[in-house]
């Protein structure tokens, strides 16, 4: 939602109910929908933008990926004016309903090229299809996005390249509970980093989702079921007071204490991801630039 047509709302609905009511309502969620009014009356915070710089090589391609039964498009991205050879390697998980060029809808090639210009240690990103409700675990018999990432990415990696272990996982909404599953398989993480990440205090939130055939599935890969799996990792974690996983990420919060854990205005959207990527991609980068990562370049 533009800033013009919050204005707009923010008008019209202050003529029809008073601004002093609206105000003290929202505060208190005493009007039905609150969350939903402040959102609209712009209360979620400034809409985030694509930086105004070169946007980074980008190259896409397909593979056949034996773990999903299936061809996925594989991207790889750098900042600008760097060479990619030797740069450590950040997997970026789309959302549900997303792919791996989602992340250039996002802008991301651009987000590299200003972080890197504002000082943060250049690196590369890959992105690849997890499929669009599979929460990057193993629902279905055949399709596997997790022994994808953890068997297949490497060599198509090297294929392109670049270095066949990624160091680091970036994942947003869905796609943060897709990397805190492979935070767990792949233990010696270096970073991670989550927007809005989706995750499940019980079986009756996950199973509204209808993505989990059972409860038994559910409790096996629900990163919150499994925080000592998880301890140990540097982890960053970004979410809107508004958004519907603000109360299970506050959970990831208490239980995990993650070294960065920014709680500030916005929702579940696009408007939100993209005012926090880039101190998503500082807290990457400046893991991902230390000597313990940055060496062997071959690795």
């Amino acid at each position: 939602m533009t800033v013009k047509r919050r204005a707009l709302l923010l008008g019209g609905l202050g003529a029809g109910l008073g601004v002093a009511g609206i105000g003290a309502g929202v505060v208190t969620d005493v009007l039905p929908g609150g969350p939903s009014l402040r959102r609209a009356l712009g209360m979620t915070g400034p809409d985030g933008t694509v930086p105004d710089v070169p946007a980074g090589p980008v190259h896409t391609g397909r593979e056949h990926s034996a773990a999903r039964d299936t061809d996925v498009d594989v991207i790889t991205m750098t900042p600008e004016g760097v060479d990619p050879k030797g740069l450590p390697v950040c997997l970026v998980l789309h959302g549900r309903g997303g792919n791996a060029r989602s992340w250039l809808d996002l802008g991301l090639p651009r987000f590299l090229t200003a972080a890197h210009q504002s000082g943060v240690p250049p690196f590369a990103v890959l992105a690849v299809d997890g499929g669009k409700d599979s929460y990057w675990v193993a629902s279905r018999s055949g399709d596997d996005p997790q022994r994808m990432l953890t068997e297949e990415v490497p060599g198509w990696l090297a294929k392109r390249g670049l270095r066949k272990s990624p160091c680091g996982v970036l994942g947003v909404s869905m796609g943060g509970f897709g990397a805190l599953n492979y935070v767990r398989r792949q233990r010696g993480t270096p970073v991670a980093a989550l927007l809005s990440p989706a995750l499940f205090r019980t079986w009756a939130e996950a199973g509204s989702r209808g993505v989990f055939p059972d409860s038994g599935l559910w409790e096996a890969k629900e990163p919150l079921r499994h925080i000592n799996e998880i301890k140990g990792v540097p982890l960053g974690v970004w979410c809107g007071t508004e958004d519907s996983f603000i109360t299970s990420t506050r959970s990831l919060i208490d239980a995990a204490h993650p070294a960065v854990a920014a709680i500030s205005s916005g929702a579940h959207e696009a408007a939100y991801w993209l005012r926090v990527l880039p101190d998503a991609l500082r807290f990457v980068g400046t893991h991902l630039g230390s000597p313990a990562t940055r060496t062997p370049a071959g690795g």
